[in-house]
């Protein structure tokens, strides 16, 4: 990617998440970025297609994970690198977007629907996104329950919909409140206690 093109996404990404995609105008991102009319539509002619892209460059950001990079020796190492790559990704979002604000963190939120209306088969992407996280939990806790490291009557999916759905929630509510520092010690401390409850 372009230096030029990132730098638009950039910008257009942050006037989104500090108001919403409806009250920002191509006009104001044009604007923003300093840039000519000529050498903006020479990367984007239109709201709904820079709209597009900034979608799938920041939002997948924010919540994808590479699970490939998470260690399988144990449960608690993968869901404590989990925990400190969704930490990582937030400092990242805070730093370039002021990711922390109430109002700003209800847009992301916003960003997230605007999308599902605007754009057919982001909600079945979004959705496989979802789906691979389970798949990828599901794994690293069938490992786990192999190696003896707990024992518990759920199955391994059900308990890998307990980290996910929890992580979820805590995220969340955390976003709202303004307190996204406080994610990683939230989910650690909640996992780590839960991973208790179930271990030999």
């Amino acid at each position: 990617m372009s230096q030029t093109k990132d730098f638009i996404l950039k910008t257009a990404f942050s006037l989104f998440i500090q108001k919403n995609f409806k009250a920002v105008t191509l006009k104001e991102i044009v604007d923003k970025t300093g840039l000519s009319k000529g050498a903006f539509y020479h990367y984007y002619t239109s709201k709904e297609k820079l709209f597009f892209e900034v979608v799938n460059t920041f939002f997948f950001k924010a919540i994808l994970i590479d699970y490939n990079r998470l260690r399988k020796s144990s449960l608690k190492e993968f869901y404590t690198d989990y925990a400190n790559q969704v930490q990582k990704n937030i400092k990242e979002l805070k730093e370039d977007f002021f990711l922390g604000e109430p109002e700003v963190n209800i847009n992301f939120v916003n960003i997230l629907f605007d999308a599902i209306n605007l754009f057919p088969g982001f909600r079945e992407k979004l959705l496989k996104t979802f789906d691979d996280e389970i798949v990828a939990w599901t794994k690293m806790i069938t490992i786990a329950r192999r190696n003896n490291e707990f024992k518990s009557p759920m199955t391994d999916e059900q308990i890998a919909r307990m980290f996910i759905y929890s992580s979820d929630g805590i995220s969340l509510r955390l976003l709202f409140e303004g307190r996204l520092d406080f994610t990683h010690s939230e989910m650690l401390t909640l996992w780590n206690n839960f991973y208790e409850e179930i271990k030999y």
